[in-house]
């Protein structure tokens, strides 16, 4: 499948598959609470609407977003008399993807490529898979033609280099590097420098993964952009922010921060393939109105995958 073009229709159904096993332990987990709850009721009552709001707590969706949820469920409630058990999923499943920001350039693409070098800057804590997403990313869309060049300015972790540079000779592109304790921003520039000469498609930044001083994360990313902007005056197009779903409402703590410290424009949510807690998907995305454009549901390069909001809340309210 292309991830970043158009979908091959016939390998969707693999996909949905892949995905539909991501998510089992979020799905299991919140449907044994939701059918224990509906056992032997003929309409959603009080109880009920208890059962769904103690379910989407469980899965980590948060209390805001919770009550969001139970309000308009409620609303329905009370405008249909006799709503039925049989009609909660339904509604669930409406209301829910009426909540999700998802990504969208155009068509089925989730980012636009019509600037060259397109430059991505991707911040996240250690630890949440950040360098392995964008391992994955780069594999992905050199896989699709694409000429793309990693820049490791993550310069305080020997592990954060050498980590990117095995992905980048598996993925089989460049990776721009200097030694230990260089200034990121320095490689940055380096790397942007050497994508425009080079005539690359694609430039992907990795940043230090620190929720030190807000500060200094502050003063250390606006100085990121800041070199970069010298080579090319648009850069970076995105900031992605990597968040690991299964630490939940941590996972909210940590868009909290990032998005304080600079302008996140998408995310990318990792590890939804070992967690019951996939629900903090909806509630980072309601909260923050930031719009979700990857998720990994596996080990697999093909399993990060785009958000589709549509197919997650399908996948995810499958009995």
């Amino acid at each position: 499948m292309g991830l970043f073009f158009r979908r091959n229709k016939q390998e969707e159904p693999q996909q949905t598959k892949a995905l539909d096993e991501g998510l089992g332990k979020t799905r299991r987990s919140f449907f044994d609470k939701v059918s224990h709850a509906l056992m032997g009721k003929s309409v959603v009552d009080a109880d009920v609407l208890d059962s769904i709001e103690e379910a989407l707590i469980a899965s980590d969706v948060g209390a805001d977003t919770t009550m969001k949820i139970i309000e308009r469920l409620e609303a329905r409630v009370a405008r249909d008399k006799f709503l039925g058990s049989d009609e909660l999923n339904k509604i669930l499943c409406e209301e829910i993807e009426d909540m999700l920001c998802a990504g969208e350039t155009g068509g089925e693409d989730i980012f636009d490529f019509s600037a060259k070098p397109y430059v991505i800057m991707v911040v996240g804590v250690n630890g949440v898979g950040k360098t392995t997403t964008i391992g994955k990313l780069a594999a992905q869309l050199k896989g699709e033609g694409k000429k793309v060049i990693l820049g490791a300015a993550d310069t305080f972790r020997a592990a954060a280099v050498d980590q990117l540079t095995i992905w980048a000779e598996r993925a089989g592109v460049e990776i721009v590097k200097q030694q230990m304790g260089s200034d990121p921003a320095s490689v940055a520039f380096d790397t942007v420098k050497s994508a425009v000469a080079k005539d690359a498609d694609v430039v992907i930044i990795d940043t230090a993964g620190r929720l030190h001083n807000k500060i200094n994360l502050m003063n250390e990313l606006t100085k990121i952009r800041n070199v970069m902007r010298k080579v090319v005056p648009e850069a970076p197009h995105e900031v992605m922010l990597v968040i690991d779903g299964s630490t939940g409402q941590n996972g909210f703590n940590q868009a909290k921060e990032f998005t304080r410290a600079t302008d996140v424009t998408s995310l990318a949510v990792t590890k939804l393939d070992g967690t019951a807690k996939g629900g903090v998907v909806i509630g980072i995305s309601d909260q923050f109105q930031i719009p979700i454009k990857l998720i990994g549901v596996g080990e697999k390069i093909e399993d990060l995958r785009p958000f589709d909001k549509k197919e997650f809340v399908e996948s995810l309210f499958k009995a």
